[in-house]
């Protein structure tokens, strides 16, 4: 990575881990670090996140903006301490109502929270993440500010790719999660929509129709992360789920302004802390 440099003592050669689809772990090529006496040393911390084990709790809440990340820790969670801060890339860890959790930004599209995800479920033990984030509205009954719980996530990407399946992977929210989600949201008194949403690359485009079909299929959403971490989280045997505020409409001129988007995802925040709470 540029602007990173490691010092260690050892040797380092390149080793393929090669695990069968039966313990449902990754398959990859990787650069293990040798010390002295052939002893593979750990993977963490990695080239993106400095928390040492034990440092995250067994269920993620991740923001894509770090600072959203900063103020969620400081808002709702007690006995805060930050746990990693790598490239500007907040992530914490407190309690909630007594439950360990921590709270991480992943960053903008399916690449970073791509990164980031894998290294939580893989390298940190870490079981579920819940995705806290912004997403445009298709339909037209969708309006800015509803809460939307992406059930699946289209995905307008290459990233489902690397994973060798023929045909098109559906990649799901963790049923659990789901239900907890819904159950939360109605005890809380907040209305949401649950359903399909759009995971894609690019968020300027010289495609001006390119959502139609999806809004013809009932596509509540369109947002760039939920797709990778549903991908992530079924290779890695782990659980995701993504919540998420609707900022604007794709085919309306309607959007939140920057102090809305900092005050108005509060409803989202609290269906994911007492998601989190509960599993």
């Amino acid at each position: 990575m540029a602007g990173h440099m490691a010092v260690f003592t050892g040797e380092v050669k390149t080793s393929t881990i090669n695990r069968s689809d039966s313990d449902r772990k990754p398959c990859y090529n990787k650069t293990m670090i040798y010390g002295k006496g052939g002893k593979i040393m750990s993977n963490i911390p990695t080239p993106h996140i400095e928390a040492k084990a034990g440092d995250f709790a067994k269920t993620v809440l991740m923001p894509g903006d770090p600072l959203r990340a900063k103020y969620i820790a400081e808002t709702y969670l007690e006995q805060v301490r930050c746990v990693s801060r790598v490239r500007g890339m907040l992530g914490y860890t407190g309690l909630y109502k007594g439950k360990e959790l921590s709270v991480m930004g992943s960053g903008m599209g399916m690449p970073s929270i791509g990164i980031y995800s894998y290294e939580l479920y893989n390298f940190y033990d870490v079981d579920n993440i819940i995705r806290v984030g912004s997403a445009g509205a298709i339909l037209d009954d969708v309006n800015v500010l509803d809460v939307v719980i992406g059930m699946g996530a289209s995905i307008v990407s290459d990233y489902p790719d690397q994973f060798d399946c023929p045909g098109h992977l559906a990649p799901l929210a963790d049923y659990d999660l789901l239900s907890t989600a819904v159950e939360s949201a109605k005890e809380l008194g907040t209305p949401v929509r649950v359903g399909n949403i759009l995971s894609e690359d690019a968020f300027y485009t010289d495609r001006p129709n390119s959502k139609d079909c999806f809004r013809k299929m009932g596509v509540l959403a369109v947002e760039m992360e939920s797709g990778a971490l549903y991908l992530n989280a079924a290779r890695a045997g782990k659980r995701a789920l993504c919540i998420l505020t609707i900022s604007d409409h794709i085919y309306r001129p309607e959007q939140l302004t920057s102090e809305q988007r900092q005050t108005g995802f509060g409803k989202m925040i609290e269906i994911a802390l007492e998601t989190a709470r509960r599993v």
